[in-house]
């Protein structure tokens, strides 16, 4: 989801709230309560379905190449490979 749909979707469910709060015969205190409770909500589901997004998304080309130039410049050396398990007499 964009953002401005999402700041559009907010902004209609924050007036729904404000409309059912008004219709309730609420207080103003209540009804702003009311509202931040509900931007806070949308606000972090928000945030969860962007990172449950990002999350599960499949690696882009860009990001495979990215892994593999990682890989040849890294000084990381395999494990049978390194100078100490080779213990060699010089005699």
């Amino acid at each position: 989801m964009s953002l401005p749909k999402f700041i559009v979707g907010m902004v209609f469910a924050l007036a729904i709230v404000v409309a059912w709060s008004w219709l309730g015969g609420a207080s103003l205190g209540t009804t702003l309560l009311r509202v931040i409770i509900c931007a806070v909500v949308i606000q972090a589901g928000y945030f969860i379905l962007v990172y449950a997004m990002i999350a599960r998304s499949a690696p882009t080309p860009a990001d495979r190449l990215r892994e593999a130039e990682r890989k040849l410049n890294s000084t990381d050396v395999a494990e049978g490979e390194k100078l100490g398990n080779a213990r060699r007499s010089l005699h």
